[in-house]
């Protein structure tokens, strides 16, 4: 016995699916410059990432990541002085 009703209203629940865009995939993604305070080099890192980092963190404490390239202490760059 099937249910030709649910089928009929979980196909108008999917109706958000033909909407433009509706998982966000062309939404920009905003970058966040961090510098290595070891190596001086940069990264990019998505200010979403930073975001999930931030969740424990206090007010006005920095979130620090690891430098890809030599495993030493990443900060935003805006916050470290330049050479």
């Amino acid at each position: 016995m099937s249910n030709k009703k649910g089928r009929d209203n979980s196909a108008e629940n999917l109706g958000w699916l033909n909407e433009d865009d509706p998982f966000g995939l062309n939404e920009e993604i905003k970058m966040v410059i961090f510098k290595c305070i070891d190596c001086n080099k940069t990264d990019e890192v998505p200010e979403y990432i930073i975001g999930e980092f931030s969740v424990d963190k206090k007010e006005g404490e920095e979130v620090e990541l690891h430098c890809p390239y030599c495993n030493g202490t990443m900060l935003e760059a805006r916050n470290i002085p330049s050479d």
